[in-house]
């Protein structure tokens, strides 16, 4: 099977991470799409959580926000933000945090606040949310994001959810007893902390990527595994349960506050 996007490589290569055991948090984006493309294949058991209390939610469609009802209507159950973040999260009862951003360093330290200074940035992002508190409190962490010498930079102008700080045993010198970032899912490779230094380093290389292109693209002096493997290339089944997902997206979304209806 060659006919796939770096996207779509990505987002499979992220699915394949998740297993039945995972109670996972989900962030909106290619989190989302990595995350049930994992429940409709290999990980039908896996409890997806949102930011907004739904409790082992099976979206037929990939929702638009933490809010899109497709999350509440085929949720296991809803809870409170207060309850979610309090007795699931900080209690320690999630596995895993899916999250995405706008740039992450070298220690997978992630910014979703502002690009520039923080008094007059160039471009002001969403925020947080809830994913310092994600990236802080769930088991492990996994990270997926295209891999862009905009996306991947040698220093952050803000850190929003904390990866290895300022690596080693940063984390644990600041009292967290989680493992934090463990992967980082790019469209060109994959890649995982050092087990001193917490610096990322290349794994795999997704098939037809060169060393060359995952060294242009990255805003760091980056660094190869020992041992890099080339990661699968995907499936026809996984294939044809992202295309289907995003194709039934695409449609139940089309003039989603537009005031129009699909035609």
């Amino acid at each position: 099977m060659t006919d796939f996007t770096p996207n779509e490589m990505m987002t499979i290569a992220a699915s394949r991470e998740l297993s039945n055991e995972d109670v996972c948090f989900v962030g909106i984006g290619a989190p989302s799409a990595a995350c049930n493309v994992a429940r409709l294949t290999h990980a039908p058991e896996i409890t997806l959580i949102y930011e907004s209390g739904t409790v082992g939610t099976r979206p037929d469609v990939l929702p638009l926000s933490i809010g899109d009802g497709e999350l509440c209507d085929t949720a296991l159950f809803t809870v409170s933000v207060p309850e979610m973040f309090r007795y699931w999260l900080q209690g320690g009862r999630i596995t895993t945090g899916f999250l995405g951003g706008a740039q992450i360093d070298k220690f997978a330290n992630l910014n979703t606040t502002v690009v520039g200074p923080y008094d007059h940035p160039k471009v002001r992002l969403p925020g947080g949310g809830g994913a310092p508190e994600i990236a802080s409190n769930c088991g492990r962490i996994f990270v997926t994001m295209a891999l862009t010498k905009r996306g991947f930079v040698e220093k952050l102008p803000f850190v929003t959810s904390m990866g290895h700080g300022e690596g080693g045993n940063h984390r644990e010198r600041l009292g967290l007893k989680t493992k934090g970032p463990t992967r980082v899912i790019a469209d060109l490779c994959i890649l995982e902390p050092d087990p001193e230094t917490k610096e990322l380093a290349v794994v795999s290389i997704h098939a037809g990527v060169s060393r060359g292109q995952i060294i242009e693209n990255c805003g760091w002096p980056i660094k190869f595994a020992e041992n890099v493997i080339e990661t699968p290339a995907p499936t026809e089944i996984e294939l044809s349960v992202l295309r289907d997902i995003n194709a039934r997206t695409k449609m139940a979304h089309q003039g989603a506050g537009t005031g129009k209806e699909a035609a």
